[in-house]
């Protein structure tokens, strides 16, 4: 194949793999309806049969009707069609991306500039998540995952598709694989991990309130205390990794490529902020002993951070930064 019939290809997979990611979210919306209609009775038996967390109810208890057993079905069967499309759309989006690799003369990483880097990074959230799926229990989140890739990869293609080619020659460098490959890693553990923060506040606040209306909606997830230790978790596999990323492998291409470790590059900055919001999330959860709310806001912060030093360092810095490239 050349070059041109790979950056089509790489187009066309990735095309493929949005509509994939949309039919996913729609199986995860008709698993949530069909058990948010469920009756609270039958609700509450499959809650004691079930592992807390599990996100996919089995048959409903012996006392169940054959009805609301069917029901039960219908809940496992969409949710298995939700996850098994979401494996499908994760190969194409991995063949997107793989392709897109060869879409240059001499091939390289498919992670040369913003595009490039959003598929890579929404690639590694999916992986992140069927890769915990089975152990975690996690099928709750795959509403919340299917739809977060459905936006991340619609916004790629509307505001950030470039045609494949050739690497600036700032990007000539096997930094760029230890370096941003880190970065692409740690980026996947805190998307999962502030998509697990963000529904714990959800479930939080409606327990504060109270609220009978949504008691089916928290069924659906597990405890507050799970949620927070899953969460802190994932923050603690994708710390390490942003640190290596943006404090020791960043600032040695730096020295290597502009001859300074340090150069207050406002993407230098804001990956330090983002760095330093995650380590004070840690460091209250290890020391203060932070829990709850308080540490899911500033998880959900630090994201806000991440988020910001990759899209709006570009928009509203360009021009000024060393990094305007990426």
């Amino acid at each position: 194949m050349t070059t041109e019939q790979f950056a089509s290809f790489s187009d066309n997979a990735v095309m493929f793999a949005g509509i994939v990611y949309v039919l996913a979210t729609l199986g995860h919306v008709v698993e949530w309806a069909a058990t948010l209609a469920r009756p609270a009775a039958v609700r509450s038996a499959v809650e004691t049969a079930v592992p807390v967390g599990a996100g996919a109810p089995a048959a409903a208890s012996s006392t169940a009707s054959p009805e609301d057993d069917q029901r039960s079905v219908r809940i496992e069967t969409a949710g298995r069609i939700g996850v098994a499309l979401t494996v499908v759309g994760t190969l194409l989006l991995a063949a997107g991306v793989v392709a897109r690799s060869f879409a240059s003369d001499p091939w390289r990483v498919p992670w040369g500039n913003m595009y490039e880097f959003t598929l890579t990074g929404a690639l590694g959230v999916a992986a992140i998540y069927l890769a915990l799926l089975p152990r975690m229990r996690l099928r709750w989140m795959g509403l919340f995952v299917t739809t977060f890739l459905v936006v991340v990869l619609m916004l790629a293609n509307l505001t950030l598709e470039q045609e494949a080619g050739p690497l600036v020659p700032a990007l000539h460098s096997y930094w760029l694989v230890i370096h941003v490959g880190a970065a692409i890693l740690a980026t996947g553990a805190f998307a999962v991990g502030a998509l697990t923060a963000g529904v714990f506040l959800l479930k939080a606040g409606v327990e504060r309130r109270g609220s009978t209306r949504l008691h089916g909606l928290l069924e659906m997830f597990p405890s507050s205390d799970a949620l927070d230790r899953l969460s802190y978790r994932l923050h603690a596999v994708g710390f390490p990794l942003w640190t290596f990323a943006a404090l020791i492998a960043g600032p040695i291409w730096a020295e290597y490529a502009w001859g300074s470790y340090w150069n207050w590059d406002p993407k230098e900055v804001w990956a330090f902020i983002t760095w330093v919001i995650y380590a004070a999330y840690l460091h209250a959860r290890a020391t203060a002993g932070w829990k709850g709310k308080a540490a899911a806001i500033i998880a959900l912060i630090g994201f806000a951070t991440l988020l910001f030093n990759f899209v709006g360092i570009n928009f509203f810095f360009g021009a000024s930064s060393q990094h305007s490239y990426a």
